[in-house]
């Protein structure tokens, strides 16, 4: 097991950051770790990398206890904060060989170079650090991250800002490296966690919410049935509302409309007598696939 959490309690003050959150992530998984702001994923992130202590529970990263062993906890993680911390007036070489020195890493030089080569940053290497974009600063945070060969890395927000371009090659970059480490991605990016993680926990206020793959939590949390219907000319909102079993009516654009119904009803036959009345075509009808977002909504909404 990589990450373990037991019961862990985060008060500031009265305030509870934190309430009695357990789970576990198994060596090898990529995990997104999802909440609305304020909902306590940077706090317990800072617990497992040791910069903050818990008020009460247990963590335990690599089976290292976060407490009593935090050093080799340490060792076993790389961590990526949100608000990623350079030496700004470093140059990009220069900062990962004072990263790899303080971790005391052998063949520094060569190790260097691998990390420069693998997270792109070979034009950019002799560059300071200021004068990069905000893609390559990303870069160079997860090259600081991985350059003592963790076998955990924690990465909060990694992708805010990015373009799509730089949101494209950073998820590839944790992709590949989620296939030999264990990836905990904290993000509010939904497309980002249904193309990146094998699962997903979400906590709310404190409290863990979700703790499943994507899959079974929509299952688990599907309520309504979403179709796409086309049209072959326009029609009313208001009209298709009035089909039966119809729960709400959502344009998209031209003659295409999202028609919602409870789970349990099949309004496909109601739809096309719709059609008939109207003297319109169905071109198309199809089911939609709940959104991780609407999930997300549904967990931790007031």
């Amino acid at each position: 097991m990589s990450i373990k959490v037991e019961n862990i309690t985060k008060l500031y003050g009265a305030q509870k950051a934190l309430d009695a959150v357990s789970f576990e992530i198994k060596s090898g998984e990529i995990i997104g770790f999802l909440g609305p702001n304020g909902a306590g994923k940077s706090t317990l992130m800072k617990i497992l990398t040791c910069y903050i202590p818990q008020t009460s529970g247990k963590a335990w990263v690599c089976g290292f206890d976060v407490q009593e062993q935090a050093l080799e906890v340490r060792k076993q993680v790389g961590y990526l904060p949100e608000h990623n911390p350079l030496y700004l007036d470093m140059y990009v070489k220069e900062y990962l060989e004072f990263i790899g020195g303080l971790h005391h890493i052998a063949n520094k030089t060569k190790q260097v170079a691998e990390m420069i080569e693998r997270v792109g940053l070979q034009i950019e290497q002799n560059k300071k650090i200021g004068a990069l974009s905000k893609g390559y600063r990303q870069r160079v945070g997860l090259a600081q991250a991985l350059i003592h060969n963790p076998k955990v890395l924690i990465l909060d927000e990694p992708t805010s800002g990015l373009d799509p371009n730089q949101l494209e090659e950073i998820r590839n970059l944790i992709k590949e490296t989620g296939k030999e480490k264990t990836v905990m991605l904290s993000t509010h990016i939904m497309q980002e966690v249904e193309a990146v993680c094998d699962r997903v926990i979400i906590i709310n206020k404190g409290v863990l919410a979700a703790n499943d793959d994507t899959q079974h939590l929509r299952q688990s949390t599907k309520q309504k049935q979403i179709l796409r219907v086309e049209f072959d000319k326009e029609t009313s909102k208001n009209s298709l509302k009035n089909i039966e079993g119809v729960l709400e009516v959502q344009h998209i654009e031209g003659f295409s409309w999202f028609i919602i119904t409870e789970i349990e009803t099949d309004a496909r036959k109601d739809i096309f007598n719709y059609a008939v009345k109207h003297q319109l075509s169905v071109l198309g009808i199809q089911k939609e696939e709940q959104k991780l977002e609407d999930i997300f909504k549904q967990l931790t909404k007031k």
